[in-house]
Order: structure tokens, then C-alpha cells, then sequence
């Protein structure tokens, strides 16, 4: 039974896994609760994902499923995912009914798939939203059954998708960079008026990313271009010699806990091209250089494209990242103030600040009928 006709309705969001999957519903738990107080919001996920911290942290109900993994190529594992299919939509058919949801909302991976399929049986309305500009097959399979299918990348070939954007985090969707400079410089011990490159190659660092702008330290800092490198908890070995009085800083760090920070304090991004890491960075209008991830089907190739398109950063292959490519490429574009505006105006233009809200409004919709 739905949670229609009572005074409290019932949000299930499933989007476990990786972050890429957790920061987006988050974010939408987030609006959601803005604008509903007494909507019960439960999030799905399963055991080993990274939502058992990131979910309870935020203050939302977590309820956990087998996760169903679906292997790239023909495995003998593929055998038995029929058999992990039928128990775990049985386990959350069982959680919506005790839920009463009103809508499931899926964004794809290990734990969408069984969420959408057990929303089809009990007969709950579905909302997909999808990240990458190539969508996965959890998602392809739920945008057949869904009421709505909400796309963060323009033209993302997934049934009846409508261009939404990325739902951020308030400390981002809501940053206004030029004001929180110089508090943003002094809390990574930078000087306040030098350009300065942020590098990051996600939560966990890249190992060529780390190579390449290590071996640029110092003619970066010759340039006068100040540094903020997180390099990932593990690549301890990473390490920068401290710069001479008077010369710019190069600040290495494991990982950065303030992302908002951290996009004030830059001029200019070199990353990998994630959906989430595109989303944010053009929301809050940084340019960025893009190394896209070279493993896996394309996605973040494709998830920067319309940002380098339109004229909001550079793209360059994982293979052609060295010291002598940011030497030529990197440091002329950070030290020049008026390219670099036009970039983040270009990449402003390209970005949505207000997707919580407007899926917001989709579940909502949905949940209402």
C-alpha cells in the first residue's frame, strides 16, 4: 500500500555504491526535505558501499539490499545474477510495502536495478536520474518503466530523458567564489592575490595526475602559479620540497575535506572528469583542464565535452599529460586573467546551480499524482 492519502509521504531514493551515485541523492534528499519537512526520505544501499557512512552521516534512514553487480563482459559470474536479481527485488519489495512509498527515485549502479524493478511490481511510480553522459544499464533499464527520466549531460541517450543537471551540495550550488577567496587561501596557507591551480584527480588521487604536476612544481611556481594539490590518502610518496621565501606556494594535501573551499580559492582546475567533478566545477564557473579517466567505456570524455565545447576549459588524453604539457599548456592559461575569464564565464553558462531543486519538483510531481 502507497503512502497516498496520508498526511506523511514517502520518498525511497536508491543510489548506492560509489560517490558518484551517493553525492547527487543526497543532494536531492536534501531539497526534498527543504521543501517538505515531514517527507520520510529512506535511502537504499548495501553493505559495502560508501553510503553506510555518507547516508547516517547526513541524518537520513538508510536501509540496506544485496547489491546485484553486473559484470562488463560474458564471466561464468553473469550465471548467477538471475538468482541475486530475484532475491534482492524481493527484499526491497518488502521494504516499500513497509514503507508505503509513494516514489522511487533511482540513480543508477548496484543498487538502482532491483529498486526499479521491485517499484514496477508494486506498482510505485519511478524516477531515474542519470549522471553520465552514458548512461549504465540499470538506468537503461529503469527509463523504460519510469514516470520521468531527468539527465545531468544534454543529449545522454537514455529514454525519454530531460536535461536537469547534476544536484549538488548547498555549499557548492550556492557558492559565490570571488567572495569567499581570500578565506578560502588562507585556509590552505596560499598567498592572496597569486594565480592559482587546483589539482585533483578525485577522492582516492591519480597516480598521473600526481606525476605530471609534480614534475611542473617548479616551473609553476617560477611562473608565479601557487599550488593546491590533493593527491590522495595513499600516495603518501607524492611530496613537493618546500618553495623558497618569496617564491609561490605549492601546498600538497591527502585529500580535501572542504571541496567549496577549495573551488574559491582556484583559478583554474586540472582533474579528472567525473560526473560529479563537471558538474560542480561548471556550476560554480572554475575552468578546468580535463584528464579523463582512460579505463572503462568513454564516460568522462564525454561528460566534459560540452564543457570544453562550450569554451569552458581545455581536454587532454591521460597518455599526454607530462610536465612539459602544463609548462605549455597549463601556465599560460592560468597566468592570463583575461582568458581565464572568459573561461569561467564559458563554463558558468554551461553549468545548472538549481538541479536539486528542479528534480525536486519532478518527485514531487510524481509522488503527488
Amino acid at each position: 500500500m502507497s503512502g497516498r492519502g496520508r498526511e506523511q509521504r514517502s520518498v525511497v531514493l536508491a543510489g548506492g555504491g560509489t560517490g558518484g551515485h551517493i553525492e547527487p541523492m543526497l543532494a536531492l534528499a536534501d531539497a526534498l526535505q527543504r521543501r517538505e519537512p515531514a517527507l520520510r526520505i529512506t535511502c537504499l544501499g548495501t553493505a559495502r558501499g560508501m553510503e553506510t557512512r555518507l547516508v547516517p552521516a547526513r541524518g537520513y534512514d538508510l536501509r540496506l539490499i544485496p547489491p546485484v553487480p553486473l559484470p562488463r563482459r560474458p564471466t561464468p559470474d553473469l550465471l548467477r545474477v538471475p538468482g541475486r536479481v530475484v532475491r534482492s527485488v524481493a527484499e526491497t519489495r518488502a521494504l516499500l510495502r513497509e514503507l508505503a512509498a509513494d516514489v522511487v527515485v533511482g540513480f543508477g549502479g548496484y543498487v538502482a536495478l532491483p529498486a526499479y524493478l521491485a517499484a514496477r511490481l508494486e506498482r510505485v511510480p519511478v524516477v531515474v536520474h542519470e549522471q553520465n553522459a552514458l548512461p549504465g544499464l540499470a538506468n537503461r533499464v529503469g527509463a523504460r518503466i519510469a514516470e520521468r527520466v531527468a539527465v545531468t549531460v544534454p543529449g545522454t541517450p537514455l529514454h525519454g530523458g530531460e536535461h536537469v543537471g547534476m544536484p549538488l551540495r548547498t555549499a557548492i550550488g550556492a557558492l559565490d567564489r570571488p567572495a569567499r577567496r581570500a578565506e578560502a587561501r588562507a585556509a590552505f596557507g596560499l598567498d592572496a592575490d597569486r594565480p592559482t591551480l587546483l589539482v585533483v584527480g578525485g577522492s582516492q588521487g591519480a597516480a598521473s595526475l600526481n606525476r605530471a604536476a609534480v614534475g611542473a612544481a617548479d616551473a609553476l611556481t617560477a611562473a608565479g602559479v601557487q599550488v593546491l594539490h590533493a593527491r590522495g590518502p595513499k600516495n603518501t610518496d607524492v611530496t613537493v620540497p618546500p618553495r623558497t621565501p618569496g617564491q609561490a606556494p605549492y601546498v600538497v594535501v591527502d585529500y580535501l575535506e572542504r571541496m567549496d573551499l577549495a573551488y574559491a580559492a582556484a583559478d583554474l582546475a586540472l582533474c579528472r572528469a567525473g560526473a560529479v567533478t563537471v558538474a560542480e566545477l561548471s556550476a560554480v564557473g572554475l575552468p578546468a583542464v580535463f584528464v579523463p579517466l582512460p579505463i572503462g567505456n568513454g564516460e568522462q570524455r564525454r561528460n566534459a565535452v560540452p564543457v570544453v565545447e562550450a569554451g569552458g576549459g581545455l581536454l587532454v588524453d591521460d597518455a599526454d599529460l607530462s610536465p612539459s604539457w602544463i609548462e605549455e599548456h597549463v601556465i599560460p592559461m592560468v597566468t592570463d586573467p583575461a582568458a581565464l575569464a572568459r573561461y569561467a564565464e564559458h563554463a558558468a553558462a554551461a553549468g545548472a546551480r538549481d538541479a536539486d531543486d528542479r528534480l525536486a519538483d519532478i518527485v514531487l510531481a510524481v509522488a503527488g499524482k
